[in-house]
Parts: C-alpha cells; structure tokens; sequence
C-alpha cells in the first residue's frame, strides 16, 4: 500500500473536452469526471471533437483524448489543437500496446499521459497535476 492510496480523490470545476471513438468509454469517463466535478464536452470523433475546439479554443481548460481513433490520432489531435491554442493542456489515454511513449507525447506538447483501463483515482490525480501545474 502507498501513500498515494490514502491521498483523497481529488476534484475540480475546469471544462474538459473528453475524446474517445467508443461510446461506452465516453460514457463511464463522462460519469467519472462529473462525479469529480468537472464540466465535460464529449465527442466520439476526433474530427468531430477538433472542430469544437476550433470553434471555442477558450472554452476548454484541458483535453483528454485517446490515443488509437479513425481518421486522426489522439497524437495528431493533439498537434492540431497546440497549434490553435499553444497552451491548451493535453492528457492522452493510451492502453499498452501502443507506439506512443511519454517522450513522443512531451514532445508534441501533451502534458499528460493516462493507460487504460482509467480508474478514477489515476484521472483524478493526473487531471490536478496537470490543471495545477500551469
């Protein structure tokens, strides 16, 4: 048992843009994160979720985003949107398979980085290092 397991879940208010192509995942993570008080945005296509955040790049404090998605990457979302807004805050959800390392994702600005299956005290604590880190 660490001393991270007896650390209170933590919350917030900020609005997250959460992205993910499957449906269920979007549901639980959406549940997870209104539980701990945030405000979410979701979208099931990266296209989808690049065009809100062109549309209202102030409008969101952080993006969490998957990693594998048709048409554009969780990676390529995520250079897209730095391009649009340089300090927007980027957490990826990767499961283990997957090319992406934590010094690729630095490298294209994500300042986060979060495996599947997410649980709600690793999203907690990842999404206040990052919020709180700025």
């Amino acid at each position: 048992k660490s001393i991270e397991d007896d650390l209170p879940i933590q919350t917030g208010k900020e609005h997250i843009l959460l992205v993910d192509d499957q449906q269920l995942i979007v549901d639980m993570e959406r549940k997870m994160l209104e539980r701990l008080g945030y405000r979410v945005t979701a979208r099931t296509s990266s296209t989808e979720a690049l065009e809100a955040f062109r549309m209202q790049p102030d409008k969101f404090d952080l993006v969490i985003t998957d990693m594998t998605m048709p048409n554009m990457t969780g990676g390529k979302l995520a250079e897209e949107m730095i391009k649009i807004r340089s300090d927007i805050l980027v957490i990826l959800c990767t499961g283990f398979s997957e090319i992406m390392s934590k010094e690729k994702a630095a490298a294209i600005g994500i300042k986060g980085f979060l495996m599947k299956p997410v649980v709600m005290k690793d999203l907690s604590r990842i999404i206040r290092e990052v919020l709180d880190h700025e």
